[in-house]
């Protein structure tokens, strides 16, 4: 498999390390995706409860004059930013300890940071599309009869989905060309 990455990366004009890297990043990015997922769906259910009405995080929105339809679509955006700084994390240490063993010329600490700015972008262009997709994708969930008992919960992991697509390269150019730009 590695002869095959290294004869394909080469005919498109890449370098087979970069290609390895590239690689890496994907499975390091897979298993950010299974953590992201896993506590976003973890913290769903509690989440979607506190935004629900009578509960106090509703109250309070309201009483800031935030809308039911604002509110009640909040749960999602809440549980998929915590997921997403705990795949941060995780994507960090795996990025620094293995994708990129070379770069260990910046301090953890420093180097984190950068990792950390990258992903607040990504966040922020990760909130918006969860936030807008959710109620798209309910939507189109509710008109499928024997899904009826999941739409929310499926409806939420697409908009999710979708999100993390994109933000993924974002986060691979944007890491490879800052946080990482002192590998050869």
């Amino acid at each position: 498999m590695i002869t095959t990455l290294e004869v394909v990366s080469t005919r498109l004009g890449v370098k087979p390390k970069e290609a390895k890297r590239f690689v890496k990043f994907l499975i390091v990015g897979a298993i950010g995706f299974v953590v992201d997922f896993g506590i976003f769906n973890l913290l769903l259910n509690p989440v979607n409860d506190w935004v629900s009405p009578g509960q106090w995080l509703y109250t309070l929105l309201a009483g800031f004059g935030f809308g039911d339809y604002f509110i009640t679509h909040l749960g999602p955006s809440i549980a998929s930013t915590i997921s997403f700084v705990a795949a941060v994390v995780s994507n960090f240490l795996w990025n620094r300890y293995w994708t990129y063993p070379d770069s260990r010329s910046r301090s953890r600490r420093r180097q984190f940071t950068m990792f950390f700015l990258v992903s607040v972008v990504g966040v922020l262009i990760r909130i918006p599309i969860v936030f807008l997709m959710t109620p798209l994708f309910r939507s189109l969930v509710a008109g499928i009869g024997p899904l009826q008992a999941y739409t929310t919960r499926l409806a939420d992991n697409l908009s999710l989905m979708v999100a993390v697509v994109v933000v993924l390269f974002w986060n691979f150019f944007a890491n490879r060309h800052w946080t990482y730009n002192d590998v050869e």
